[in-house]
Parts: structure tokens; C-alpha cells; sequence
């Protein structure tokens, strides 16, 4: 599927939520009316209904959805901090980036080279210490997403089958499944918490001794009733919203790995597991449309997910039923399933933007082998790691490069500068693609820093950008991934931003986009009327002397505000300009790369593409 199209498709179904939502809650306010009226002629006598104000039943309702709301807003607020929060409250632990278990270097390796296939952020891993076999996906955004996997997972699938779960966890970070999961998961708190108030008051009424005991009973067991109807209603939205995002998952990650084989024979280890994809946490109940497998049987009705059976057959037609621990078949190419066949050489500015949410594996298996392996070492630590973006920053000029180790030395925590020195030579030798990767995979361990150590650390980082009063092109992309991936994770979990459906109101914004990266190619005005032309764009190209990347970065800061169609139209005209020549300059790559992180937009890093002279 199209990244943009499964983007706004993602926003329908937040809308579908929203109203299901909403007749959930006007159902629960009939039933609490009709729950007090029962009551009251209960305790008090069949007239006493007729006796009651209107004023009455409107304060109830309007208590009603107060309860929900302070409830639902209240777990929101509570989920803020991102996919960590959901696998922490599920008994998740982090898997730290420098392990050497076998098992969880592995995991690593395989999401790390996932993220790289999908050109997401490198998210931070939990593990799960349920036998079962499962996974999930949580948070708010790409920036503070994680990935969680049951221990069982690592012990009973090969890497292959391993390979296929994570793919489909990340098919869910890609089409904005997430957000949706999130939000799911704070709407029916709100529903759910009419029941639990119920279930309070009825132990309360254990013990009272009032005259009124009798009603105190009825009204507590009616909320529970109506607690029950919002389990009911609940299970239904999870229901509506998430069985076909399983099957969409399920063949990206056929996608991503050009294989059905790992997916597939995963999913029938689970049907042949003793305990399946169960899982036991208190907290997994919530959660379950999130999950990779059921966490317990539903009935068909109020299933989260699809039966196993069929999602087996949707990715392997020929499939006999055989449900094993170690079964295994053979991809099938071209048959009715979801079979994948390989993406070819971008060399247009639709097939550029074509390869955003398509998983590149194989391309990213060998930009990941052409790394430096001590690089991608001191990627995986947390003071080498620090080490190894200060060495990116060090400039060429020895003059400025040796006043700006002083100040590493002065101002970087004891032993990291040491790593800056060591490191320093072999980030020299690196291609600009390589050193971009390198960042990438350094981003989850600069998120194990403390908050102390990441605020010391990203203002030596700003200062290295600047020290030298000018900012290149890789400062700049390495300073907005930073930004973008590490503020979200330590300061703020995520941004609202509005809803922009026309580039008729950010002409001045588009134009100094398109401007600079007209101006890195060797015919500006060519290069930028081509970009112009697809957004019907009537302002000429910009001067690099009215530019700074100050005015770049408030211009993005506007375009990030366009709806996920809109910004798929933004960065085809981008890749128009880097093109319009026959070929994309590394610093059109560059930026065109810098660009599509700012505006969420997941753009693979090629060896091709990028290091083009």
C-alpha cells in the first residue's frame, strides 16, 4: 500500500472511531437515565419518575459524559510518554543496544535492519517475559515508538520467522496504526471507568448500614450493568477498527521481507504452541488490538483479530491446515497470497517518493555490511556513541577541528572524548550515506542517556554545528534528526499540528523549499521550475542570499502541517528538482532525506541515490 494513502486512510479510521465512540457513550448515557429511573421507582414508588425535574436526567447525562471524558483525558495524558509507557506497564525491560545475549543481539539486528529497510527511526526494543509467542508496536509517533516481543518469540522462532513478526510490527508504525491504538486505548478507559465506579460502590454498600442500603445496592449493580455494556461497546470499536489493519500488516510484511515464508510459518507456530499468543499481564486487556497475535480466544464477533486460519491462507492459498512448531514451506512467488517481488532503480521523482513505506531489506542488509564494524560498534554505546556524533561535527579545517576537540575535552562527560579522538579518522573515511546510517543506529542508545546527560549532550552537539558560524548540509540533516527523534523521546512525547489541505496558503514556505535544493544541483532555475510545475507554484526561485536554514527549518515547521496526500505531492516536486538534470546531487539527497524526516515521511537511505557526484 501507498505510505500517504495508508496515512489518510489512517485519519478515516480515526474518524470511524471517533463515532463509534460517540454512540458508544450516548448508549451509556440511555442506560444510566433508565439505571436511575429503575432505582428510584424501586425505592421510592412508581410515581416518583414522573415526579423528577427534566433538570435531573440532563445533570446525569451531562455527569455521565463528564466521567468519561476526565477518564479518557486522563489516560491519555497518562500514554503521553510514548510506546514505553504501554511496555513498561506491561512488564516490558529494556533490551540495552550493547547486549551480548545471542537472542536479543539478534532481535536487534533484525529490527535495527528493519528500520533502516523502512527509513524509520531505529526504535527502542522491550522484552516481555511471557513464553507465548507475540509482539506489538506502541506509541504516539514514529519518534517514540517501540517495539515490545514475548521471550517466547526468541525462543521459538528461527530468524527468518522472527524477521516476519518485526516486519509486521513496523507495518503498523508506517500506516499510523499506532496513533490510532493510543487513542482506542484512552477513549474506552473513559467507558470502561462507569463500570468500575459500579464495582466501587457496590463494595461500599457491603458495609453500610443506611436505610437506603437497598437502593445503594440496585444503583451500584445497575452501573455494572452498564460497565458491562461498556465492555460490550468497547470490544466492539476494538473490533470495527482493527482486524483489517492485521491483514494490511501481514502484507507489508511480505513486503518488507520479499518473502512469505517467515510470517507465515510464525503465525502457525503459534496455532501449534501450547500457550499461543496468549498473554497473562493485567495490562495486556487493554491492549489487545495492538498485539500480533490474540492475547485470548474471542468469539468471531468480538475478535481483535482475524482468525489464524485465515491469515495463513491470505499469505499462503496452497496452505493444508498444518499447524506445527517447526513447520516451514517455501515462499511462493506470484500466486494469489501476498507475495513481493523486488523494487526497482528509482530514477524519477514519483518512483522516489514511491520507495517511502516500502521496506527495502536487502538494500539495507548491505548498507548495514559496508559500515565500519567499530563504527557500528560505538553506534551501540552510549559513550562511544556520543563520541561518534561529536566526531561527525569535528570540521575538516585542522585549525577549527582542534578548537573544537578542546571543547569536547572541556565540556563532554569524562571518556567520551577520548571516543571523539579514536573515532575521528574513521568517520573521515565514511561516506556521507554511511555516516547517515550511522546516526540512525545511534539514535535508540542515545536514548538510554539520562536526561542529564542528554541535555549535556545535545548543547555540545549545537555548539560543535555552529562553532564554525556557518551550518552545512549534513549539519543540518544530522541536526533535525536529532531534534526530531531524541526531543521527541526526552521533552515532548509529541506535537499536535493542524490540518493544511492547500499549498495555495504556504506559497512563501514551498518556494524556499524548493530554492535550495534547486541551488545544489548545477542548473537552478531549471531544477526549480520542475519542482514549481507539479505544485502549480508561481513564485520564481529564491536567492541563496535571502535564505538561512533558520527560514528552512520555520518553513518545514509550516509544511509539516500538510495532509499526508499534500505532502506526498510536496516531496515528489522535491525529487523533481534534485532530478531535473538526469541525476541527484549528494546534498539534494541529503536534504531531500532531511526533509522527509521533518515531515514524517519515512525516506530509505540508498547507496544509489545518495552518493551519485
Amino acid at each position: 500500500m501507498n505510505f500517504f494513502q495508508a496515512q489518510d486512510q489512517a485519519r478515516s479510521k480515526t474518524r470511524l472511531l471517533i463515532f463509534l465512540f460517540l454512540a458508544a457513550v450516548v448508549s451509556l448515557v440511555a442506560l444510566t437515565n433508565l439505571l436511575v429511573a429503575v432505582g428510584m421507582g424501586f425505592g421510592l414508588g412508581p410515581g416518583a419518575v414522573a415526579a423528577q425535574p427534566p433538570e435531573l436526567w440532563l445533570l446525569i447525562s451531562a455527569s455521565v459524559v463528564g466521567v468519561i471524558a476526565v477518564a479518557s483525558l486522563f489516560k491519555f495524558l497518562t500514554l503521553r510518554g510514548g510506546g514505553r509507557v504501554i511496555a513498561e506497564s506491561l512488564g516490558g525491560q529494556p533490551i540495552h543496544q550493547n547486549t551480548q545475549n545471542p537472542q536479543q543481539r539478534q532481535l536487534l539486528n533484525v529490527v535495527e535492519e528493519m528500520a533502516i529497510a523502512a527509513g524509520l527511526p531505529v526504535p527502542p526494543v522491550y522484552l516481555i517475559p511471557e513464553p507465548s509467542i507475540n509482539a506489538f508496536a506502541a506509541g504516539y509517533s514514529q519518534d517514540d515508538a517501540v517495539i515490545g516481543i514475548n521471550q517466547g518469540t526468541l525462543d521459538l522462532l528461527n530468524r527468518d520467522e522472527l524477521q516476519g513478526v518485526v516486519a509486521h510490527e513496523f507495518s503498523h508504525i508506517l500506516h499510523g496504526d499506532m496513533r490510532i491504538n493510543i487513542r482506542l486505548i484512552a477513549l474506552l478507559s473513559g467507558i470502561l471507568f462507569i463500570g468500575m465506579i459500579g464495582y466501587g460502590l457496590l463494595r461500599g454498600s457491603a458495609f453500610s448500614r443506611s436505610k437506603d442500603r437497598g437502593q445503594q445496592v440496585v444503583f451500584a449493580l445497575g452501573l455494572i450493568i452498564v460497565g458491562y455494556g461498556g465492555t460490550f461497546f468497547g470490544n466492539l470499536i476494538k473490533a470495527a477498527v482493527s482486524r483489517q489493519r492485521e491483514f494490511l500488516a501481514d502484507a507489508s510484511a511480505v513486503q518488507f521481507t520479499r518473502s512469505n515464508e517467515g510470517i507465515a510459518n510464525a503465525l502457525k507456530k503459534i496455532g501449534g504452541h501450547a500457550t499461543g499468543s496468549e498473554i497473562q499481564a493485567k495490562a495486556a486487556e487493554e491492549s489487545s488490538h495492538m498485539f500480533f497475535g490474540s492475547i485470548k480466544a474471542f468469539s468471531r464477533f468480538m475478535a481483535t483479530h482475524p482468525p489464524l486460519e485465515d491469515r495463513i491462507k491470505a499469505l499462503q492459498p496452497q496452505w493444508q491446515g498444518a499447524l506445527s512448531e517447526n513447520s516451514s514451506s517455501a515462499a511462493v512467488a506470484g500466486t494469489a497470497g501476498f507475495a513481493a517481488t523486488p523494487p526497482a532503480a528509482a530514477t524519477s521523482a514519483d518512483q522516489v517518493v514511491s520507495q517511502i513505506g516500502q521496506g527495502q531489506i536487502e538494500t539495507a542488509a548491505t548498507l548495514l555490511r559496508s559500515c565500519d564494524t567499530t563504527l557500528a560498534s560505538a553506534a551501540h554505546d552510549p559513550y562511544e556513541a556520543r563520541g561518534l556524533i561529536y566526531a561527525m561535527l569535528i570540521d575538516p579545517n585542522p585549525e577549527i577541528a582542534q578548537a573544537q576537540l578542546d571543547k569536547v575535552h572541556a565540556q563532554a562527560e569524562p571518556g567520551v572524548p577520548a571516543y571523539t579522538v579514536q573515532l575521528l579518522p574513521l568517520v573521515r573515511a565514511s561516506s556521507p550515506s554511511q555516516l547517515l546510517l550511522l546516526l540512525e543506529m545511534a539514535m535508540p542508545t542515545l536514548k538510554e542517556l539520562s536526561f542529564p546527560q542528554y541535555k549535556r549532550f545535545s548543547s555540545n552537539a549545537a555548539e560543535l554545528i555552529v562553532f564554525d558560524q556557518q551550518v552545512d548540509i549534513f549539519e543540518w540533516v544530522l541536526h533535525r534528526v536529532m531534534t526530531k527523534e531524541l526531543y521527541a523521546h526526552f521533552e515532548r512525547p509529541h506535537r499536535s499540528v493542524g490540518r493544511i489541505g492547500s499549498f495555495r496558503k504556504l506559497q512563501n514556505e514551498a518556494q524556499s523549499l524548493l530554492s535550495v535544493i534547486a541551488h545544489r544541483g548545477p542548473s537552478a532555475e531549471q531544477s526549480y521550475a520542475a519542482g514549481a510545475a507539479l505544485l502549480d507554484l508561481a513564485r520564481p526561485l529564491s536567492s541563496l542570499a535571502d535564505f538561512d536554514y533558520e527560514h528552512l527549518n520555520q518553513a518545514l515547521g509550516e509544511l509539516r502541517n500538510l495532509k499526508p496526500l499534500q505532502k506526498q505531492q510536496l516531496l515528489e516536486a522535491c525529487a523533481a528538482v534534485a532530478l531535473a538534470d538526469g541525476q541527484m546531487h549528494s546534498e539534494q539527497h541529503a536534504l531531500l532525506h532531511g526533509i522527509a524526516a521533518t515531515l514524517d515521511c519515512p525516506l530509505p537511505l540508498t547507496n544509489e541515490q545518495y552518493d551519485t557526484p
